[in-house]
């Protein structure tokens, strides 16, 4: 009776050896005395001791950084650039079969990605269009990693290292624009200011009673400054009428002609 209870405890911790749980986002990659069988997962599984051997795979979003890379752009600038790639098993049996190790698979796949892609575009492009090389060394990637069972997600370029020369260089040319547009918006500005003041002329000179109220409204501008001493000049038109009344004024009367005896 003694061995039999041996035996049941035995066979109870055999079986229970092979009791395995998987959380939600993990799937078991099963061999059988070494062939693949299904996956098994998520929840509580059996693997069947000293037959089967299982591989856990995580299908949750792997964030992979890029280290910096030495590319020589196509106008030859050598600059480095690093990024972050997004990527997730979609297949976890090809993930364990296709390839010894995808995370380390994937990052040297990534890195030369970045530098063949990089080494292909000119600097400005490189600094101005990020969003079409991501685009572009996602759609690679994805194209290799696809038999192995892996998505990429996305992929961003990180940060771009320029020499201290070319960001001097592209700090001038920076400068020099900024001067340019400012120049062209002075220059429009003027052109504006011109036009309104000939097309203001030409209303005065249609209409000469609006010079007269122009002349008003500068002078109660002048007088809201709190000046001491204004001087201004006095249109002479309104001086006209008291000319003429002194030109009359001082002419002799007109009377009856004497002539001198004689």
């Amino acid at each position: 009776m003694a061995a039999v209870g041996i035996f049941v405890i035995i066979s109870v911790l055999f079986l229970l050896s092979g009791l395995k749980v998987l959380r939600e986002y993990e799937r078991a990659v099963v061999f059988r005395l070494g062939r693949l069988m299904p996956y098994r997962g998520p929840g509580l599984t059996f693997i069947i001791p000293a037959l089967e051997t299982f591989m856990r795979v995580d299908l949750r979003t792997v964030t992979l950084e890029i280290p910096p890379q030495d590319v020589i752009t196509r106008d030859n600038v050598s600059v480095k650039v690093s990024a972050v790639l997004y990527f997730r098993v979609i297949d976890p049996s090809r993930a364990v079969v296709e390839v010894e190790n995808y995370l380390f698979a994937s990052l040297q796949l990534a890195q030369t990605t970045l530098r063949s892609v990089g080494g292909q575009t000119e600097l400005d492009d490189l600094l101005s269009q990020r969003e079409k090389l991501n685009a572009r060394i996602q759609e690679i990637v994805d194209a290799q990693t696809e038999p192995w069972g892996i998505k990429v997600t996305l992929v961003e370029i990180k940060n771009i290292d320029l020499p201290q020369d070319m960001q001097r260089a592209i700090a001038a040319q920076a400068e020099a624009e900024r001067e340019r547009r400012a120049k062209v918006i002075a220059a429009e500005g003027e052109f504006q200011a011109a036009q309104r003041l000939s097309e203001a002329a030409d209303i005065m000179a249609r209409n000469p009673i609006t010079l007269q109220l122009r002349y008003l409204q500068t002078l109660a501008e002048i007088a809201t400054e709190h000046n001491s001493t204004t001087v201004f000049p006095i249109p002479i038109d309104l001086l006209r009428p008291f000319m003429e009344m002194s030109r009359t004024a001082a002419s002799p009367a007109a009377g009856p002609e004497v002539k001198p005896p004689g």
